[in-house]
């Protein structure tokens, strides 16, 4: 079985962000795809963090309750995602308290940042609702993560 790996067709690894992305532009979260699920994956999750904001780590994405059988997410999944995203899944509330993608900012005057995808896939489901924040997502997988892939870019 191959790596579980995590890419995107907009963007490659340590790229810039593109526009689109972020606050500044159209605000949408990036199409993403997966490979290399491991087995025993009963549930996929996916945090989108910055963890060089001068506050500590801001979280841009919470996504969870993804099917194991999943192989992506498809660009601009919105706050009712329930709704009309072709792959059931579950967000939590981002750094902004809403639920759904908020984009970074990108900020000339300040240093380098970076945005992290990750996703992890658990052993378990986790059967939480809508709405939970980073840190309850975590420890709801905590013990029960097989194994993660990530993908950083450059804001």
């Amino acid at each position: 079985m191959a790596a579980f790996r995590l890419t995107s067709p907009a963007f490659g690894p340590d790229e810039e962000i593109p526009e689109r992305y972020t606050a500044d532009g159209d605000d949408l979260s990036p199409p993403l795809t997966w490979e290399g699920v491991p087995d025993g994956t009963k549930e996929l999750v996916l945090i989108c963090e910055d963890p060089d904001a001068e506050t500590g780590v801001v979280t841009h994405w919470v996504v969870y309750g993804i099917a194991p059988d999943a192989q992506g997410l498809v660009e601009g999944v919105h706050a009712d995602a329930l709704v009309d995203s072709p792959v059931p899944l579950v967000q939590g509330l981002n750094e902004f308290d809403e639920a759904g993608y908020t984009g970074p900012t990108v900020e000339e005057d300040r240093g380098p940042h970076r945005l992290f995808f990750r996703i992890h896939a658990l052993d378990i489901e986790t059967a939480i609702p809508p709405g939970v924040k980073r840190p309850e997502l975590r420890e709801a997988a905590s013990g029960h993560i097989i194994d993660s892939a990530e993908l950083v870019l450059r804001i």
